[in-house]
Formats: structure tokens, C-alpha cells, sequence
């Protein structure tokens, strides 16, 4: 199965400043590095959805930015509808997109086999990850399939959760280990940041 990757990397990262989260620095390198590489692991294409200039992206390599097509500031499931629409009109016989937010930085090499495997009982099922018994929404394996269902949701419902839309669409859950550390540890403020750091070190050899 070929799995398109799309990097959620909209968000505006209010409890860090205000910067744009994408290009926060981690073990010296900005976040979208860390997302960008894991998917491009196991994904072809993969895409960036962000707002703004997409030449602040140039030194990352060649992924293709998409902004949203709603107007104002409608959360991940725009970028993720983007994405769909995006593989609809780019990218013929690609059936499922594989989302990940830009501030997960330690996602497992499996993610897009594990989320795919679970997604072939029913391929218009989306697959989502889990960890240390809480689901994390926005890392989700979407079928194409869905597109039409997910833009009324959106659009003519303006539902927002993204738990909601994948509990309306009868997503799976795959949960992973969360030992010894989180796959799916996430920085929403500068104390994940400085977990964060301290468990790059750790897994690179360093001290603590």
C-alpha cells in the first residue's frame, strides 16, 4: 500500500511564544525536520500543511507545502482535508494519507505499516495511534475514501475535534508501547521542549 505523508504544521504555538512551531529548535535542528523525516521513512509523497510563506520550508528538502483551502484558522482537520484533496487532483492510485503533527518529533518507524495493517479489514476506516491509554487523534492513517464524508463535517457541520470526526467515521485504534519513552511525546510548551532535549540525549547516547 502506498501511503502519502502529510505534516500538520499549522499551528500557532501560543504556550511557546507565539513562534512558528515548525521551525523550533530540538537537538539543533527545527521540528519539521524530525516530522518530515519520519514519514518520508515509510511515505512518497510528502507534503507540508502550513499557512504563510511556504520558502521558510525551502532548506527541508522537496515537500510539497499546501495551505488550507477554508478561510481563517480551522485547525487540523483543514490541513488534513487539504491533504485528501491535494492526493485527489496530484497523486492518482494513492489511496490513504498518513497525518502527523509537526511537534512529534520521536515517531516510531512503523507508524504507516502498523496504522496500514489495521486499515485493510475496511479500507475506508481511518487508523489511529495510541499510547499509554490516550488516542492520539491527529497521527491517523486516512483513506481517500473519506473525503467527501470528512469536507460536510467540516464544512457544513464546522465540527472542529478531530476525535469527534474519527469517532463519526468508525476509526481503529493501534496502540503502541510507551515504554521506555512515549512514541508520541509531543512539545506544546517550553517544559516539553526541555523533556524533549533531555530524552534526544538520552536516546543518542548522551547523559540526562
Amino acid at each position: 500500500m502506498q501511503v502519502a505523508g502529510l505534516v500538520l504544521a499549522g499551528g500557532q504555538a501560543r504556550r511557546l511564544g507565539g513562534q512558528d512551531k515548525a521551525l523550533v529548535r530540538l537537538g539543533g535542528k527545527a521540528l519539521v525536520s524530525y516530522a518530515l523525516a519520519g514519514l518520508a521513512r515509510s511515505c512518497t509523497p510528502v507534503l507540508i500543511s502550513a499557512a504563510g510563506d511556504p520558502a521558510r520550508f525551502a532548506a527541508f528538502g522537496a515537500a510539497r507545502v499546501i495551505a488550507d483551502d477554508l478561510p481563517g484558522f480551522q485547525g487540523p482537520l483543514a490541513g488534513i482535508l487539504a491533504g485528501l484533496d491535494w492526493l485527489e487532483r496530484e497523486a492518482p492510485g494513492v489511496m490513504h494519507m498518513l497525518s502527523l503533527p509537526v511537534d512529534t518529533p520521536f515517531a516510531p518507524d512503523d507508524l504507516a505499516a502498523r496504522l496500514a495493517v489495521a486499515s485493510k479489514p475496511d479500507a475506508a476506516r481511518p487508523a489511529t495511534a495510541a499510547s499509554n491509554g490516550a488516542l492520539h487523534p491527529a497521527i491517523t492513517l486516512w483513506p481517500l475514501a473519506v473525503r467527501d464524508a470528512l469536507r460536510v463535517m467540516v464544512v457544513e457541520e464546522e465540527m472542529r475535534a478531530v476525535s469527534k470526526v474519527l469517532q463519526r467515521l468508525g476509526s481503529r485504534s493501534v496502540a503502541w508501547d510507551h515504554l521506555p519513552h512515549d512514541p508520541f511525546f509531543n512539545i506544546n510548551n517550553p517544559a516539553d521542549l526541555a523533556d524533549a532535549e533531555a530524552l534526544l540525549r538520552q536516546m543518542s547516547g548522551g547523559d540526562d
